[in-house]
């Protein structure tokens, strides 16, 4: 993966041949290449299909759900999130480092001026006068084994690594902000169910008192009846309660307060059902799809240039300095009838003895890349990971939930022959309270698949890296200042 760029000829150069290398660059400490990485040629979630040869489609996906308040709300949350205001101070702060780092590779300039009034004593004759002095100071380390230029490069990769961090943390906030969005729309469909058949049930619990008043029916059945409403309208408020709490998270999402979004969802939908995914591309595909591998291994890249510069420090460092000062006791003489001095000369440091602290840096970096080597390959097999539980959780899920609905039907049929059958009395009341619990249990699993169905959609599009593909403005602080420059200190 790695290799050395060889260093005997930076060493033994002397003269022009000095000059030379530095010019063209010379470096130390390896030099970075992407690893090679194995992936499988297809999914196995997939058994072949022809979706594994088509790309996926991740451009703006969660609206597959044409829903045009999701939508709303995927937008509103990419502008206001916190942790998108929070990568992008992150992209700020390493752009500003990498501007700082290659700046450190161009020479340094300093202007100075003075102006003083002396008095001196000479054979008992005092002498006042003023004396102006104006400098120019300039200095230059030059990289000669490129331990700056490997800082630069360095701060480039972390740069790069930061705005993968802003696009993973958009791909995590879309994906929660729809899941949210489904996990609010099933609370409240099983809400609804739970309020309708809780009304069903408490007819029937009356109808089957008058059945007992009337000796249709036994005492058993009355309680039967009236614990099962019960137990029917106990589901009502756990199902509200997750419905708030995930439209709460939701408006944290979104950095509003959970009062601003309630009123926007308290209008029932209906879970999201998306359309089903055209392609899923080939494993590969990961390492430039998803962010978040994509940072792991601008980190790599990062740390190895970090080696380089901790080697640089082990080798001699040349600096070129100089000055030019003027001196007059007027102002005005300055440029013309002043003393002017001036000195230019290189100067070199040659580390000696530093108790193996040198040797011991270049070891901590090396083991730091190695860190970030892992990670790296973890990133890969997590991503691949990600994408086959999705692919298998979406279709298991797909057909459960036509399973469940040919169980709903089923159910349903049943509920309303039992119903027949004693009014006709044909048969006793719990036969009629069994085929109404079992049908409730149906309904309420079949709106549970439909939303697992949403979920699985929406974790496939995560692992797959599907995420905002608008513009991202991450030059505007979170805090302006409004005065920066000079002023009188106030406290």
């Amino acid at each position: 993966m790695l290799k050395m760029r060889g260093l005997a000829a930076c060493v033994k150069a002397s003269g022009a041949s000095v000059i030379a290398i530095v010019l063209a660059g010379c470096v130390v400490g390896p030099d970075y290449e992407r690893p090679a990485v194995i992936t499988p040629a297809k999914w196995a979630g997939d058994h072949g299909k022809s979706s594994a040869v088509k790309k996926p489609d991740l451009t703006a996906w969660w609206r597959q759900f044409n829903d045009p308040l999701l939508d709303r709300l995927v937008v509103q949350a990419v502008d206001d999130n916190l942790d998108v205001a929070t990568a992008k101070a992150k992209i700020r702060e390493a752009r500003a480092t990498f501007r700082q780092q290659t700046g450190a590779l161009l020479p340094t300039a300093d202007g100075s001026g003075s102006a003083t009034r002396n008095r001196s004593v000479a054979d008992a004759e005092p002498s006042v006068y003023n004396q102006y002095k104006a400098g120019f100071d300039a200095s230059w380390e030059v990289d000669l084994f490129g331990g700056r230029k490997r800082a630069a490069e360095a701060a480039g990769f972390a740069a790069e690594a930061a705005n993968d961090d802003l696009a993973d943390t958009l791909v995590t906030l879309i994906g929660d902000v729809t899941s949210y969005y489904v996990e609010a729309r099933q609370y409240q469909e099983l809400a609804a169910l739970a309020e309708r058949t809780a009304r069903s049930q408490r007819q029937t619990a009356a109808l089957t008192r008058d059945q007992l008043q009337a000796g249709t029916a036994t005492g058993a059945d009355s309680a039967t009846a009236d614990g099962q409403a019960a137990s029917t309208e106990a589901d009502i408020p756990s199902y509200r309660i997750s419905y708030l709490q995930s439209v709460n998270r939701l408006a944290v999402l979104l950095g509003k307060s959970p009062a601003d979004l309630q009123g926007l969802m308290e209008k029932r939908g209906k879970i999201p059902s998306p359309k089903m995914v055209a392609g899923l591309g080939i494993p590969a595909d990961v390492l430039t799809h998803r962010p978040d591998v994509r940072a792991a291994e601008r980190r790599l890249a990062q740390y190895t240039a970090k080696i380089g510069q901790a080697e640089a420090d082990r080798y001699p460092s040349i600096s070129l300095t100089g000055n030019i000062a003027s001196t007059a006791n007027n102002l005005a003489d300055l440029g013309r009838k002043s003393t002017i001095s001036w000195s230019f000369g290189p100067s070199v440091s040659i580390p000696m003895f530093h108790g193996g602290q040198l040797k011991a840096a270049v070891e901590i970096a090396q083991a730091q890349r190695d860190q970030y080597y892992v990670a790296y390959q973890s990133a890969v097999l997590s991503a691949i990971e990600d994408v086959e539980n999705a692919i298998v959780g979406l279709t298991q899920s797909q057909q459960r939930r036509a399973k469940l609905a040919v169980s709903v039907a089923a159910y349903r049929k049943a509920a309303q022959i039992s119903q027949e059958l004693n009014v006709a009395g044909a048969t006793n009341r719990l036969d009629v309270l069994e085929a109404e619990r079992a049908l409730y249990t149906a309904e309420s699993n079949l709106i549970q698949s439909q939303a697992s169905i949403a979920s699985y959609y929406i974790s496939l599009h995560k692992a797959l890296g599907g995420g905002w593909t608008g513009t991202i403005n991450v030059e505007r602080p979170a805090v302006l200042d409004s005065v920066v420059g000079p002023r009188l200190a106030m406290r």
